[in-house]
């Protein structure tokens, strides 16, 4: 670890101690398989991260106390991760091959890998804008081994950032949510709310199974898949950006983006409209007219899968793992640059209403059965260079920042951080701490695109600050 290149990035983290958090009760050893849907996701790691200000009850501002309140916070970090690990025990396992090569889980209680560090920076220097070079590689662990590994940072001020790392083939968001809230639930002595469910079951395929065709257009199997192109010298590369959009301005997108005709569409599919409309303009300035652009958005299968049956959705509403789709459009680029943005929020809905059911959840569990042990994935994660720009915008709404509280105090900020590679841009807005209706959006994009949004939208993205976010 490192100093960073630009203001407020620029500082050392120095690791003081690295060791593995195992599960307080011993667990039988034993292989849980993945699911179908789990088997969509290839190798991926996602980072999430926590920012608190210095506790209120650490007394005096000299190295010595804040050490030992550091050690205090920590020694309560591992305590509760070892007893949370009881119930979430994938995450202290290692993921391995079955007989025929697809991955699962060996439960072996082996354990998380916890690292101690300090980092020579303030909370209100922090460059959250450019987490490239403020948190990557910093303050976000990398996972070499196992499925979750988790880093404690000291800052200079007294504050602390809890970060974590997991494989996205063990759990999607709305599980890595799940975990970080028991994790601090037991942190603070309390009962844990929602006991994880690895009921495999739940996500079986049919027999005989029934696959409707949209799902070939929305997923491949590796096998064929174009194998990618080198680089090209001089190419573009994706980088990450923090920014803030306020509460105004989400209802004037809603407001522009809500057709003529009365119907009024969600927040997320205007926010996605108008960034597609962004994208599409940097690729006419490429010459890319008459390329084909796409969109995806992530789709949680949780609630589709229960249909209204309580004790299902009790079930699902438990479930660890990946319930995921990301169906996609596709459009030429002119098209999306040149129509309205009321017209481009109607093909995003349309988009989604074909997954947003249960049979389209079904029928891609099918699907995945019907091409194993050969994996399928998304085909909008494997862009082209040589096709027109593809983003996919995963809803954060219902990050949990506010119940993230180890005991002194909710974080002042929260956010996902997912630098996936390839050529498909990434976008996840979250709900911002201040409570007020405002969004922090955490985007992976090309460079060039960025620069554009920045130049014609900046009354919509404003980057985060931390005087935005009260650390000053």
């Amino acid at each position: 670890m490192g100093a960073g290149r630009s203001e407020g990035s620029e500082y050392i983290v120095r690791v003081s101690k690295t060791e593995m958090v195992a599960a307080v009760l011993p667990l039988q050893e034993h292989r849980l398989p993945l699911s179908n849907l789990d088997l969509l996701l290839p190798p991926l790691d996602v980072g999430v991260f926590f920012c608190y200000k210095k506790p209120a009850a650490t007394s005096g501002d000299d190295a010595d106390n804040q050490l030992s309140a550091f050690e205090s916070m920590v020694g309560v970090l591992k305590k509760a991760l070892a007893q949370t690990l009881g119930s979430h025990y994938a995450f202290a396992g290692e993921v391995v091959p079955n007989l025929v090569g697809e991955p699962e889980i060996l439960c072996n209680n082996g354990g998380v890998c916890f690292v101690e560090a300090f980092a020579e920076v303030d909370l209100k220097d922090l460059n959250l804008y450019n987490p490239d070079e403020s948190i990557e590689g910093k303050l976000v662990p990398q996972r070499k081994h196992g499925i979750l590994a988790v880093q404690a940072t000291q800052l200079k001020c007294g504050g602390l950032v809890v970060a974590c790392t997991f494989d996205h083939r063990i759990a999607d968001a709305y599980s890595a949510n799940m975990f970080l809230v028991s994790w601090a639930e037991m942190a603070r002595s309390k009962t844990i709310t929602v006991m994880p469910s690895f009921r495999r079951s739940l996500l079986n395929p049919r027999h005989p199974g029934s696959i409707h065709p949209s799902l070939d257009d929305m997923y491949v199997p590796i096998t064929a898949l174009a194998p990618p192109k080198d680089p090209e010298p001089d190419a573009d590369n994706l980088i990450s950006r923090i920014y803030y959009i306020t509460a105004d301005q989400l209802n004037r997108l809603q407001s522009l983006a809500s057709s003529t005709n009365g119907c009024r569409r969600t927040k997320l599919q205007c926010f996605s409209a108008f960034l597609w409309k962004m994208i599409a303009k940097w690729a006419i300035i490429k010459n890319m007219d008459k390329k084909v652009t796409k969109l995806g958005i992530v789709v949680d299968g949780r609630t589709r899968l229960s249909e209204g049956d309580k004790h299902k959705a009790s079930l699902m509403g438990s479930y660890f793992g990946n319930v995921l789709s990301i169906p996609y459009g596709a459009k030429q680029v002119s098209e999306i640059n040149d129509k309205p943005l009321d017209w481009v929020a109607e093909e995003v809905h349309k988009l989604l209403e074909g997954a947003v059911t249960k049979e389209h959840f079904l029928g891609l569990i099918d699907w995945v059965e019907a091409h194993r042990p050969v994996p399928g994935v998304a085909k909008i994660y494997y862009n082209r260079s040589e096709d027109g720009p593809a983003l996919v915008v995963s809803s954060g709404q219902q990050f949990p920042v506010s119940k993230v509280d180890f005991g002194w105090g909710n974080p002042a900020f929260g956010l996902y951080h997912f630098p996936w590679d390839g050529d498909t841009g990434y976008v996840m807005p979250m709900p911002s701490p201040a409570g007020n209706g405002d969004w922090v959006v955490y985007m992976h994009l090309f460079k060039g695109q960025l620069e554009l949004i920045e130049a014609e939208a900046a009354q919509v993205f404003r980057p985060l600050t931390s005087n935005y976010l009260g650390f000053d």
